[in-house]
């Protein structure tokens, strides 16, 4: 015990000399890397809490794809009565709504291929805004347009979602780009870890979104996220700034490793190579899919990073809706417990990114993480049985 603890104050005084570090580095940073860092972490808080609304109605939207009159049948038309109604029982709804749920995943995943290689190719600003955009008009049509016009119709429903799937795949991409232009290898463990809280800040607006607003219908629910990613695109279309080399600052080359290639020397500029054709080299060459995927890491970190995704989408889509079904809790009060678990994202979030540190203790940090995942999952399993 006694050694344990010594190792602990010591991984903390590390932790801590490393944390100082890095805020004497913070002091030379600019208005514009702060601004890259807030805009960016709320354009992605907002586009999880716009997707995050349709898992916390997933209860009222079942209960509107259902029959209602079961008990007077004989006073009242049934096909009259239920012709808006969708699915005759709440197993088939439940089913639809899993299917919407990979309908929309599918085609997130295979929009970030696109994202990316559009963001390579053009203004991360333009794709980013335009995403945005895009999404929102897709959210309000999927939601507060099907439920103003009284729209019941499969093919609707499948479409836009899905369409809302690949418009909301411009996200991760851009932003990530973004962010890494403006900070060096050495810091972006402390950003990063900041930084990768605001998916579970998003998740967090959008429940507390849908909790405020459910009582006005679902379809304000919806209407609300997607005001605020329209608006928020706005923002970004105006306000972010890409690159540091945007507006004539140096390249975020703050230590030796930050100048070493990924892919080679073959993307190397020549140190012969005067600084006017330096200069004329605005942007980087895109490379292609099959050369990205030969970096080295790629793929192991890809496969570990989409178990975790799988479990935390399994909270992500159904927690709010077991909540309910199994304890029988209001939609509101199942929706504001539910964002305990993205309080815990977002403590994990800042403490599992060490400040300036190397691919070796990040590779550490990912087998923590999945080994804690592997023993808590069970433990819940058995503990809501």
């Amino acid at each position: 015990m006694a050694k344990f603890r010594g190792s602990s104050a010591n991984l903390l005084t590390s932790h801590s000399r490393e944390l100082g570090s890095q805020v004497k580095k913070c002091s030379s940073w600019t208005h514009y890397h702060f601004s890259a860092f807030f805009i960016t972490f709320f354009s992605y808080a907002i586009f999880h809490a716009t997707r995050k609304t349709f898992s916390n109605l997933k209860t009222t939207i079942q209960a509107e794809w259902t029959p209602f009159n079961r008990t007077y049948p004989d006073f009242y038309d049934f096909q009259q009565w239920n012709k808006r109604h969708l699915f005759e029982d709440n197993y088939d709804a439940s089913f639809f709504l899993g299917t919407l749920d990979t309908v929309f995943m599918v085609s997130y995943s295979m929009g970030l291929f696109v994202s990316g290689a559009l963001g390579d190719r053009f203004d991360l600003r333009k794709v980013l805004a335009v995403g945005m955009w895009l999404s929102a008009i897709m959210t309000f049509l999927f939601g507060t347009v099907s439920g103003w016009l009284h729209i019941y119709n499969y093919y609707w429903y499948v479409v836009f979602w899905m369409l809302g799937g690949l418009a909301q795949s411009s996200g991760w991409p851009c932003v990530i780009a973004i962010i890494g232009n403006w900070f060096g290898k050495s810091s972006r463990g402390l950003v990063t870890g900041l930084w990768g809280a605001s998916p579970s800040v998003g998740n967090i607006i959008g429940a507390y979104t849908v909790a405020s607003v459910l009582h006005f219908g679902f379809e304000y629910a919806f209407l609300v996220p997607a005001s605020l990613m329209f608006s928020c695109g706005v923002v970004v279309y105006f306000s972010i700034i890409p690159s540091s080399r945007d507006v004539g600052l140096p390249e975020t080359c703050d230590d030796k490793s930050d100048k070493e290639p990924l892919l080679g020397t073959s993307l190397v500029v020549s140190d012969t190579v005067s600084s006017d054709s330096k200069e004329s080299l605005s942007r980087p060459d895109a490379v292609s899919f099959s050369y990205a995927v030969f970096i080295p890491g790629v793929i192991p970190y890809s496969l570990s990073y989409a178990c975790l995704k799988m479990v935390n989408y399994s909270f992500f889509f159904w927690l709010p809706y077991y909540l309910q079904s199994k304890y029988g809790w209001s939609e509101a009060v199942a929706d504001r417990l539910s964002v305990w678990y993205d309080m815990g994202g977002i403590v994990g979030s800042c403490i599992s990114f060490k400040p300036g540190q190397n691919w070796s203790s990040f590779t550490y940090n990912g087998d923590y993480v999945t080994s804690f995942s592997s023993i808590t999952l069970p433990l819940q399993s058995f503990r809501s049985r």
